[in-house]
């Protein structure tokens, strides 16, 4: 069977060195935005050029892969003959965009499949056909894409979409999770070659990428070539509920070396809460879509609703509740298999709001072991006015005595004192270092210590449920920025923190709204103020 996948990792020393690959990749990533203006001049949003450039990127990479003489796989083609990339280039002007949709109408009919995923409800959205062939020509087609390594095509097009999520505007960037936390949380959960890894909320499936590339760079030399293929044949999977987004994925994940461009799709389009998972994961990385509010109310075991919408009826679910975040965690701890653990990023009112949310911490603290929380600093999404934590949990087997599995929980404060913006000082891998260390996922829990700086605190069990509400925003440090006169932030980082505030009180506000039957409409010209701010 034809695949998208590499050649696999052996140990080669015939890569390219680091500092050579980062300089073809800037290069490659370069050469992908430079057409970004001429086409957004011919109406394309930002998706939607990403979009433009995946479909195009396969058919290449389908013909490069079929056309190597060296390949050890069978080379026929993924792609009919009639619509290749052969049978693009071999068109130009009106001709070849009329071709071109047809081609896009062609392999959308593969549902299921990676294949089908790629290409599904796909449309032609660049109307000029000399806009169309100078991609054709020149930039897709005058690249050599799969002999690059690995490495080189895939972080070329996670730079692409890196440099997508940067256009606020369009809303690209909640898509996108900070590749530090990303490669912070994964190096804390250690993911193996035994682990069956997902994230129901994939975006453009960074997590899942990561986890690969962790395996890849620990793990992959002990591997059988059967266990290497294992990687890509079901081992990794998400869930997106935006076919745009799941298509970018499918695509992320293929130039990464992740699945079969002609079997089933890792990539699953559908609303990942509206059933019972289908199976289960042994670790979950996750960073679900943030907002208050979800259009579905979720009706637990607790029969409650207090909406009139379309509702699911999870029984696996204990609480009633139509916070989108509350209800993603508790269908993570039903996709977590017995001795499965999980890193998901939540915002702050996951561990404070009353009600449902009491009932989730209560149930998450006794029937799991919850035992890290990380403090996530602001300015380093690209959805404002955002103040989120990581929850590190493991799912145990309900103990025979009643007593609780979580007995500590650490929390890491990576906020207080901490100034981030998305460009004069985004977060860098570094930052989070010492958070890494003081986890120490080498040795026991038992082993653990709190820092010197005071950042790394263990709080009680029996303290933790005595608390309002079982409130888990637990904050003890001061900035000291706010005593100090010497220590006067730089403006704009304090008018970023204004801004910031100032989103997630009026998004609280809507909430209420909301809730109240109320209508909101959206203020373009705050959320453009802020995003330029």
């Amino acid at each position: 069977m034809s695949t998208l996948s590499p050649a696999e990792d052996t140990g080669s020393t015939t890569k390219a060195p680091t500092a050579q690959v980062h300089a073809q990749t800037n290069t490659l990533v370069a050469k992908l935005w430079n057409y970004c203006n001429v086409l957004r001049d011919n109406g394309l949003s930002t998706i939607e050029y990403v979009e433009q450039l995946s479909y195009l990127l396969f058919l290449k990479m389908a013909d490069e892969i079929a056309s190597d003489p060296f390949s050890e796989e069978d080379t026929h083609s993924v792609v009919p003959a009639d619509y290749d990339w052969k049978s693009l280039v071999s068109k130009k002007g009106l001709e070849l965009e009329v071709h071109y949709r047809d081609t896009l109408t062609k392999l959308a009919q593969n549902p299921g499949t990676t294949l089908g995923t790629i290409f599904a409800k796909s449309q032609n959205r660049i109307t000029e056909p000399a806009l169309l062939e100078k991609l054709v020509v020149d930039l897709i087609g005058g690249q050599d894409w799969t002999i690059q390594g690995t490495d080189l095509k895939g972080d070329a097009y996670e730079g692409l979409l890196a440099k997508g999520a940067e256009d606020t505007k369009t809303g690209a960037g909640q898509y996108f999770t900070p590749r530090a936390l990303i490669d912070a949380m994964v190096d804390v959960m250690r993911p193996g070659p035994n682990d069956t890894i997902t994230d129901p909320a994939c975006g453009t499936g960074g997590f899942l990428i990561a986890a690969h590339s962790y395996i890849r760079k620990h793990h992959m030399k002990g591997l059988s070539r059967e266990q290497r293929h294992a990687l890509g044949a079901g081992k990794i999977f998400g869930t997106e509920l935006v076919p745009g987004t799941a298509r970018l994925a499918a695509m992320n994940l293929l130039l990464h070396g992740i699945g079969d461009s002609n079997g089933e799709s890792l990539i699953t389009v559908e609303d990942a809460l509206a059933k019972k998972p289908a199976k289960h994961a042994s670790l979950v990385l996750a960073n679900p879509p943030f907002g208050k509010k979800s259009a579905i109310t979720v009706i637990g075991t607790d029969g409650k609703t207090d909406r009139e919408d379309i509702s699911y009826d999870r029984d696996d679910f204990r609480a009633t509740t139509t916070n989108k975040q509350l209800n993603f965690l508790q269908h993570i701890m039903s996709l977590m298999e017995i001795d499965g653990r999980a890193a998901v990023v939540l915002p702050d009112n996951v561990l404070f709001e009353g009600g449902a949310g009491e009932k989730i911490r209560r149930r998450l603290l006794k029937e799991f072991d919850l035992h890290t929380l990380l403090r996530l600093p602001t300015g380093i999404f690209y959805a404002g006015g955002v103040k989120a934590n990581v929850l590190f949990l493991e799912k145990k087997t309900p103990r025979a005595d009643g007593k609780p599995h979580t007995t500590k929980l650490w929390v890491y404060d990576l906020r207080t004192a901490k100034h981030f913006t998305l460009k004069q000082h985004p977060l860098r891998r570094a930052d989070l270092d010492e958070f890494v260390e003081a986890y120490a996922p080498d040795k026991a829990r038992s082993e653990r210590v709190e820092t010197e700086d005071d950042r790394f605190k263990a709080f009680d069990y029996d303290d933790l449920i005595k608390r309002d509400k079982v409130n888990l925003d637990i904050t003890w440090m001061k900035d000291p920025a706010l005593d100090d006169a010497d220590s006067l932030l730089p403006p704009e980082v304090i008018a970023q923190e204004i801004v910031e505030d100032l989103q997630a009180a009026l998004d609280e506000f809507a909430a209420i709204a909301e809730a109240l039957g109320g209508e909101v409409k959206p203020d373009t010209d705050a959320e453009e103020a802020a995003a330029e701010s």
